[in-house]
């Protein structure tokens, strides 16, 4: 089988495609056909060696991953061979709250990776992948998908008729927009291209504000809603956001640290956070019920999630410098059919 392997750190120019020998196949453990896999900014993190990993050995990145399945354990007993199945992002983190043995080994950080035309996991890492979704569509639930049910079914509470603040228009963003839409939310979303604006606005968007023209954009969500903030901002940027997050929250709002982007640094104005009952929630994706929960409801609405660019199985260096220039919108996929 052909595999992408790259030494953490040595950048989108370290990746190396190489040929591989089948994994063994254990008793509770599925081989799944990946037919496509999704980018997520993590993954390019470690690609930079800016996220920690489990090994120095040069390992097969990426946690997304769709495919078909072609051989089970013995004692496999959740998926039968042809089976379409989507890889969890953490293969231990099963249902219940998180904890440090859950969320160790997930995928694409030193133990198995999706970007290989195979990959072996126990059955308990897979969901069974929504009928209408083709490849690609059912590998942007493993990482942002999820990630984006918890920030705001889990993490944020929302409700109908709440108003809930996006960030940007990448894979998280464009998710949380159409399960917020689905939910009866308002959603408010910032872009710093007219254009990306205009095609969330088609997806459902009720306001739309551009950073580069509104540098100081809290103002304009207040404006926005009344004076008042929104109930729920999904924080992605990170140090040059998170300041303007806390500002248009209204009191005793939510904000969802998810990532940071624009970096890990920056400081929290405590007294920002007590004089208006601020709640801070991080999350980081979620668990194989959250996915299952995700994938119900994706079947139930007929819900596509939105794949900016497709690139092929031999292109994965071009994926992720396409993916690195920031130019997509919502996700982009690798397929290896």
């Amino acid at each position: 089988m052909n595999t992408w392997r790259i030494a953490a750190g040595s950048g989108i120019d370290g990746l190396k495609q190489q040929s591989e020998a089948p994994t063994p196949l254990g008793s509770t453990q599925v081989r799944l056909r990946v037919r496509a896999m999704s980018i997520n900014f993590r993954d390019l993190m470690v690609l930079k060696g800016m996220y920690p990993v489990s090994s120095r050995a040069p390992l097969v990145p990426g946690s997304d991953g769709a495919g078909d399945v072609v051989e089970t354990g013995p004692a496999v007993t959740r998926f039968k061979v042809g089976d379409r199945a989507t890889t969890h992002f953490f293969p231990n983190w099963v249902e219940g709250n998180a904890s440090p043995l859950k969320v160790a080994g997930a995928l694409g950080s030193g133990e198995a990776g999706t970007f290989s035309e195979e990959i072996v996991l126990d059955e308990r890492a897979l969901v069974a992948t929504p009928s209408h979704l083709d490849y690609a569509e059912a590998a942007t639930l493993t990482c942002a998908g999820v990630t984006a049910w918890r920030a705001l079914f889990v993490a944020g509470d929302l409700k109908p008729g709440q108003t809930v603040l996006l960030l940007g228009t990448g894979g998280v963003s464009m998710w949380a927009l159409q399960l917020a839409k689905a939910a009866g939310a308002r959603v408010i979303i910032t872009s710093s291209s007219d254009a990306k604006l205009d095609r969330a606005r088609a997806l459902g968007a009720d306001a739309l504000i551009n950073y580069t023209k509104h540098p100081e954009w809290s103002g304009e969500v207040r404006r926005l809603t009344g004076g008042e903030g929104v109930d729920l901002v999904l924080e992605v940027g990170g140090e040059k956001t998170a300041p303007q997050s806390l500002a248009s929250v209204r009191m005793q709002g939510t904000v969802v640290i998810i990532g940071g982007v624009s970096g890990p640094g920056g400081t929290i104005n405590p007294r920002l956070l007590i004089g208006n009952a601020t709640r801070l929630q991080g999350v980081y994706v979620g668990s194989r019920q959250m996915h299952e929960e995700l994938a119900r409801l994706v079947s139930q609405l007929q819900l596509k999630p939105v794949v900016d660019r497709r690139f092929a199985f031999a292109e994965v260096p071009e994926a992720f410098r396409y993916f690195e220039a920031g130019a997509h919108f919502g996700k982009v996929a690798v397929t290896a059919d």
